[in-house]
């Protein structure tokens, strides 16, 4: 199987809290999607983590093609 794997068409919709940590999916494995769920173990890729300084409702990406991880940059598009 091609890594990342294509968890989506579109980007995800949440809101983050302040100063949490929050794991993103990159290899497209998790079925908690945006977010990691350990499903990367069995291959080579890592999830990014990562937190906000304050709390807002973002895009995040689910093609797992964005330049701008965690964030939807609109690679979903191409």
């Amino acid at each position: 199987m091609k890594l990342p794997k294509r968890a989506g068409d579109s980007p995800l919709k949440v809101t983050l809290e302040k100063d949490k940590k929050y794991a993103w999916c990159s290899c497209g494995l998790s079925i908690k999607q945006p977010f990691c769920d350990g499903a990367h173990k069995e291959c080579e890729m890592k999830p990014l983590v990562f937190s906000v300084e304050e709390e807002k409702s973002v895009h995040l990406c689910n093609c797992k093609q964005t330049k701008k991880a965690p964030y939807c940059d609109g690679a979903h598009k191409n």
